[in-house]
């Protein structure tokens, strides 16, 4: 009898030795196959060299797979944009803000709800309007508006209160700490502040609460603004669908608000909040911004700490401001970039607002080809706009930017970041708990990314890097390039190259929604695009128009 069970034992020994061998092992089929996916084509020996090799390596998968990474923990190698010419100017503190205390208060409320933040910041520090009073102005529109926009994930009233209360003692004291203070706004729900959910407006992560405070935030609270609200991020910053609905454009409640930051876009637009923080890695400041009528400035790559914000790319992700005016956006930028500590890619770069430099001194040229290619057939507008700039005295010369890439390939690089950074969401099968799984969808980006190989990605930031460079070439002989926002591929390029960007209203279409042109400059100059940005709105009132049923 203990024999026939000692025989037992040795067979079934044998047999889990062999099924596990069997499911360790990679067949020369299943090599084949993978490499008709990849369009590669290796002979049958060369295969045969390869096996133990595959299999070791997915051995150390598994075993990779067993250790934790948290979510600020980034790649070893680093992304490094700055061309080997460019000098970047050290930090020169804030600006001067000087605060005009005679602006009169409105009657109106709501008039109240659309003042700029210079406008905002002469009545609070005259004291003809307090925080609280303001903050509660703003409250009462979400509380109105937000059913029919869907803007708002979780409004953080009490947090809004306290503060405002704060900024009023503060302020009654002497004690001013510039032009944010007392002023409320919004912040996309990628970005964490402690004791509140950070969903990313994705359904797996629709309870998640992070025991961190973002750079970002913590910056607008230590000049003393007061947070009203984590706007909507599209899930996983993909476009405006999210767990709760879909976040509708101001102008047009039938139409979303494009994303990711369609949150940031929509409020601002219905004057629900004062301004808002959004981020983009491929539109998300741009689009929204354009969609929603409202000016977005997206930063140098580097300009502003993404600590604490999620990652979809740690190559691309920009955090910047969404506002109702160029100097609004300058005002905001102003307080939120710089370094932290802990963001290893932000440079404590200068940011030269205010300097005197003449618009007919700046050196101006614009994107000629793309005046005629607009996607969304705004060409007459584009023009318009550009004869706008032209009156304004000054002269741009027509340039181009680099063309002879592999652009249909550099969407991997995004694709692969996020893969990594969503690693534990496709391994657990959660992706599939989001609200979008269609082909375009965030998911289906997250599941295929598994089949983008390490070498086609390093080699995409290969020619990255000359794109870079080529782009850098061209953009150093101007100050600001003007360009239609969605002609050629200006966006794609200058997201890949972390160069500045500034979308601005000029115009509505012929369904009444509104337009934008773009202007783009070098690294760290996004005092000069502003500066442009400025003087045209100063002439066209296209960024003071408010959508009908908000005013």
């Amino acid at each position: 009898m203990k024999k026939h069970i000692w025989l037992l034992f040795v067979v079934g020994l044998f047999f889990g030795f062999v099924l596990s061998k069997k499911i360790d092992s990679i067949s020369r089929k299943e090599i084949r196959a993978a490499q008709n996916l990849l369009n590669l084509d290796f002979s049958k020996a060369e295969i045969e060299t390869m096996i133990s090799y595959l299999e070791n390596n997915r051995k150390g998968y598994d075993s990779m797979r067993t250790y934790n990474l948290e979510n600020d923990v980034t790649p070893a190698v680093s992304f490094d944009p700055y061309p080997l010419d460019l000098t970047i100017s050290p930090s020169n503190g804030h600006h001067d803000w000087v605060i005009n205390e005679s602006v009169k208060l409105p009657d109106n409320s709501d008039e109240i709800a659309f003042l700029s933040i210079q406008e905002l910041a002469g009545l609070l520090k005259s004291n003809k309007l307090t925080s609280l009073e303001l903050t509660e102005i703003y409250l009462q529109r979400i509380k109105k508006y937000d059913a029919q926009l869907l803007a708002f994930i979780t409004i953080t009233e009490e947090l809004a209160i306290r503060q405002a209360k704060k900024a009023d003692e503060e302020i009654s004291k002497g004690f001013y700490r510039g032009p944010l203070h007392g002023i409320p706004y919004g912040i996309k729900d990628l970005v964490s502040v402690k004791g509140y959910p950070t969903t990313w407006g994705s359904a797996p992560y629709k309870d998640q609460i992070l025991d961190q405070t973002a750079t970002v935030v913590q910056k607008l609270e230590d000049a003393g603004a007061v947070l009203l609200g984590k706007l909507v991020s599209g899930s996983l910053a993909r476009g405006d669908v999210w767990f709760g609905g879909k976040t509708k454009n101001p102008w047009d409640l039938n139409q979303g608000a494009t994303g990711s930051s369609a949150g940031s876009g929509s409020a601002t637009s219905a004057g629900l909040v004062a301004f808002s923080i959004g981020t983009e890695t491929l539109g998300s400041i741009v689009s929204p911004s354009t969609r929603c009528g409202v000016t977005g400035l997206r930063p140098t790559f580097g300009g502003v700490s993404r600590t604490g914000v999620m990652t979809l790319s740690w190559s691309m992700d920009k955090v910047g401001p969404i506002c109702r005016s160029a100097v609004d956006c300058a005002v905001v930028y102003d307080f939120i970039r710089g370094k932290d500590g802990t963001d290893r890619s932000v440079q404590d770069a200068s940011f030269e607002y205010g300097k005197q430099t003449a618009l007919k001194d700046l050196r101006i040229g614009y994107l000629a080809a793309s005046f005629s290619s607009d996607s969304l057939g705004n060409n007459i507008h584009n023009q318009r706009t550009l004869n706008e700039f032209k009156a304004l005295g000054i002269e741009p010369l027509t340039v181009k930017l680099p063309e002879d890439y592999p652009f249909e390939v550099f969407d991997i690089i995004l694709r692969a970041e996020a893969g990594a950074f969503f690693d534990q969401l496709v391994l657990s099968g959660k992706h599939s708990e989001m609200v979008e799984q269609h082909k375009g969808s965030r998911a289906n980006s997250l599941r295929q990314s598994r089949f983008i190989p390490a070498v086609e990605y390093l080699q995409a930031n290969r020619h990255r890097r000359l794109l870079i460079e080529e782009t850098h070439q061209i953009l150093k002989e101007f100050d600001v390039i003007i360009c239609p926002t969605f002609g050629g591929r200006q966006m794609l390029i200058t997201n890949l190259t972390g160069h500045p960007a500034l979308s601005l209203p000029n115009g509505f279409d012929n369904k009444g929604r509104p337009t934008s042109i773009t202007l783009i400059g070098n690294y760290f100059e996004e005092a000069k695009l502003i500066a442009l940005a400025e003087a045209f709105q100063n002439q066209h009132s296209y960024h003071s128009n408010i959508p009908k049923g908000f005013e």
